[in-house]
């Protein structure tokens, strides 16, 4: 906990050194695709450090310079398998990102999918020597959190402040310079398989990189994809990538739960291949271009050529119909929301005000997902794409980049976390654990 601890602030400097230079790099790793961005911060106030642990501290404002995307290589639900096949990837989108912006870059801010991510809820209480919070106490509050046993092999990615109370009062952003007695705090922690992250700094590494920061594609795909009130009220934003679904549960501005579904656009292709009998490649294509989750009347009519070129000729002139491939395509797509439905059961979504999800990644655009989602999820549904970002080119604005621009308001406005303040290193870690949500149902 405590090397993990140091290196987090190791990143953090690292990012406000970069910062200062004016550039850095985001680097989104799906399974599917590899997205760079660089970024350019503006002006002679690049970085307002504000004293805040609200949700944007540290506020600056940037465009974006250089952007490429390139298809992953060596990323299975969304976790790194071949590590040179990622390295070459990376190096491919990168360069070319860089040759756009032309610049070059060392450092990145990373975000990744999968690694079995696993979200607890912490709370602490500390008297306050002086009746005025101040920083310290901030730390020491934090400190005074019992950490759960997360087991071995398992790294902090995320640990956030998401709500402070001084004596009665709850709901507080920042509670410093406030006056009270006794200061308690609810935070979330999320840890992830260590393995993962390792692999991901030693590919960076290799691709003579130097880490900045890292996050969860759950996590920032929130922060792009849900507009202001639904990330105050409370929303889940369902992040459907390649290898995996990333689920986020945001409340009061904060992430209070991720959770991730070992599935996604590959498996419907993967399906796809299987049953019509098509290479991969083919699968994708076919997918893009016809795909869908519901059929009506018409698709039975409407034929699709499977284009092959085995030298077969009755075999090359093969074509399905389109109520066919939708046949092929529902069934996985159901599954991939009726898990996330659990996952969100499990967490006690049920309890927030709103019950507001929004789907977004390159997996949402089948058409007619819409509907599907709204019956299997519930009726409040919508399809989410990222915030517009200054300077960010038409092609990768679209809801498969909804983590690669989340990433980056990530990397300008970071959320203050458990590294960002002095913590007494004797204070890590301890025992207890509470249901994620449990702090929601007591607190507001």
């Amino acid at each position: 906990m405590t090397d993990l601890y140091q290196s987090q602030r190791a990143m953090r400097n690292m990012r406000r050194a970069a910062m200062q230079r004016g550039v850095i790099a985001i680097l989104d790793v799906g399974s599917s695709k590899i997205t760079c961005l660089i970024l350019r911060f503006d002006g002679p106030d690049r970085l307002r450090e504000h004293d805040g642990v609200g949700p944007m501290a540290g506020q600056s404002s940037f465009r974006v310079i250089g952007a490429a995307t390139t298809r992953s290589r060596g990323v299975h639900f969304g976790e790194i398998s071949v590590m040179n096949e990622t390295e070459r990837a990376i190096r491919t989108a990168v360069q070319a990102a860089q040759k756009m912006a032309n610049v070059r870059v060392d450092h990145v801010i990373a975000c990744f999918a999968g690694a079995d991510p696993r979200s607890y809820g912490l709370a602490g209480e500390w008297e306050l020597q002086d009746s005025v919070v101040t920083e310290q106490d901030v730390a020491r509050v934090m400190a005074a959190c019992d950490v759960p046993d997360f087991g071995q092999g398992r790294e902090v990615l995320h640990a956030q402040p998401v709500n402070f109370a001084l004596d009665h009062r709850t709901g507080l952003g920042d509670p410093r310079g406030q006056i009270g007695n006794r200061l308690a705090v609810d935070m979330h922690l999320l840890t992830v398989e260590a393995d993962a992250i390792q692999n991901l700094l030693y590919c960076i590494k290799r691709c003579d990189l130097e880490l900045a920061g890292i996050a969860s594609s759950a996590y920032v795909s929130g922060v792009s994809s849900l507009v202001e009130d639904e990330q105050e009220l409370g929303a889940a934003c369902i992040d459907m990538g390649g290898g995996a679904t990333g689920l986020s549960i945001f409340i009061k501005k904060h992430m209070i739960f991720a959770d991730s579904v070992r599935m996604g656009g590959d498996h419907v292709t993967s399906d796809i291949s299987k049953g019509l009998q098509v290479p991969l490649a083919t699968a994708e294509k076919i997918k893009t271009r016809h795909g869908g989750v519901v059929a009506t009347g018409m698709d039975d009519r409407e034929m699709i050529d499977i284009g092959a070129d085995t030298g077969d000729w009755d075999k090359d002139r093969r074509t399905v119909s389109r109520a066919e491939l939708i046949g092929i395509m529902r069934p996985r797509v159901e599954e991939i929301l009726e898990e996330a439905r659990a996952r969100l059961d499990a967490a006690g979504f049920e309890h927030l005000p709103s019950q507001q999800i929004v789907i977004t990644g390159g997996g949402s655009q089948i058409p007619g997902l819409d509907g599907l989602a709204a019956r299997i999820l519930g009726q409040r549904v919508r399809l989410g794409r990222p915030l517009r970002v200054q300077g960010l080119p038409q092609q990768v604005s679209g809801p498969g980049f909804s983590s690669a621009v989340g990433l980056c308001l990530f990397a300008a406005h970071p959320q203050d976390e458990w590294w960002d303040f002095d913590i007494p290193a004797e204070r890590y870690p301890a025992r207890s654990l509470r249901r994620a949500i449990k702090w929601f149902k007591d607190n507001w």
